[in-house]
């Protein structure tokens, strides 16, 4: 039997045995697994929006205001919030979908840095300092597992009053037991952002990229965050940001482009990755199907999935049948009601975006 007939076989059964992909969030949260025995021409790959907390964008709404009477009480309330949605119990929960998942490659989105001490301000508020990259790190070193940073960029700052800081990045991560690092391609943010929207509050988004060589073959990985929302022009942004991406990718192939596009299928970021040579996984394995990754409730107290928007992707190129047909899976992770866990309060999720894991095969 020829070696694309053996994977595209190994592949089919790995899918079949493990998800079942289907517009609905609860079917489509199954867990992607991957085989050791039909590594050799794939690679693993997860894309997770973490989620700051809260909801910043009332925080930063606030403060872009004239009123300056509504600015304590839009944070006093994120504060209020963070606190339920306890990051180091989500990134406990987010190392236990990697180990299970054993992605080679991680795009992370939201990893933010938060430092919020209000005594100083003579303010009552709990002090809260957290690093959601060192925490994730610890909790998967935790499990035993060595993921690795491969590279990061930071982007939105906000520091709107002294004792309150918070700091935005993505970054890529990679399982150092089973996938090589190679050059770190760009780590930087987009030519074109919102900026400063109010004092000590910048509005930026980045990107980044860099080589891994899996089972023996190199893959090109970016992972992203673009602009959010739905004010006039910002799809005109998120499609700039979107060609600022394929330029920096060029021709390079193969590759795999992760994370949080902030967009709908069809819109015009979706017309210029697409016109860029790349597949939209979800939709070329999936047609007619949903995938819907968005959103949670804010505190993450939502009983069940009811997602109305498919923003979080995997994009692929080069990457398949020669004729460029995709063979893989994806599958969607934090979607299940059973898959949320004990809170402060109440049981959460691990984040209010679903994240995607997919596994993809060359016959090459």
């Amino acid at each position: 039997m020829k070696r694309t007939t053996l994977l595209l076989s190994a592949l089919a059964i790995v899918g079949s045995a493990c998800m079942n992909p289907t517009s609905d969030a609860g079917e489509g949260s199954r867990a992607v697994a991957v085989d050791a025995s039909v590594t050799t021409r794939t690679i693993s790959v997860i894309s997770r929006n973490l989620y700051v907390g809260a909801d910043v964008d009332r925080v930063i709404g606030a403060l872009a205001t004239p009123d300056p009477t509504d600015d304590l009480p839009a944070l006093l309330g994120a504060i209020a919030v963070v606190q339920a949605t306890d990051f180091p119990a989500r990134a406990r929960a987010l190392a236990r979908e990697i180990e299970r998942q054993r992605p080679h490659v991680v795009g992370l989105q939201e990893v933010s840095r938060l430092d919020i001490d209000l005594t100083p301000l003579g303010i009552p508020a709990p002090v809260i300092h957290q690093d959601f990259l060192a925490t994730l790190l610890q909790a998967l070193a935790d499990r035993g597992l060595d993921y690795r940073v491969a590279a990061t960029v930071q982007n939105t700052t906000a520091a709107p009053l002294p004792g309150v800081s918070l700091v935005d990045f993505d970054a890529l991560l990679y399982d150092a037991r089973r996938a090589d690092l190679g050059p770190v391609l760009a780590a930087r943010q987009f030519q074109q952002n919102i900026g400063t929207v109010a004092p000590g509050v910048t509005i930026l988004r980045g990107y980044v990229a860099a080589e891994f060589r899996v089972n023996g073959r190199r893959y090109t990985v970016l992972n992203t965050h673009l602009e959010s929302g739905t004010a006039p022009g910002l799809g005109l942004l998120r499609a700039a940001q979107a060609t600022e991406l394929a330029a920096v990718l060029g021709t390079l192939s193969p590759a795999i482009l992760l994370g949080d596009f902030n967009d709908y299928p069809g819109s015009l970021m979706h017309q210029v990755l697409s016109g860029a040579g790349f597949t939209d996984l979800w939709a070329a394995l999936y047609p007619g199907r949903s995938g819907f990754t968005c959103c949670h409730a804010e505190d993450l107290s939502n009983p069940e999935a009811a997602f109305d928007q498919r923003i979080d992707y995997v994009w692929t190129r080069g990457i398949g049948r020669p004729s460029g047909e995709v063979v893989g899976r994806i599958g969607l992770l934090g979607a299940r009601a059973a898959e949320k866990f004990p809170g402060p309060l109440h049981p959460l999720w691990p984040s209010d975006h679903a994240g995607l894991a997919a596994v993809v095969g060359t016959s090459e």
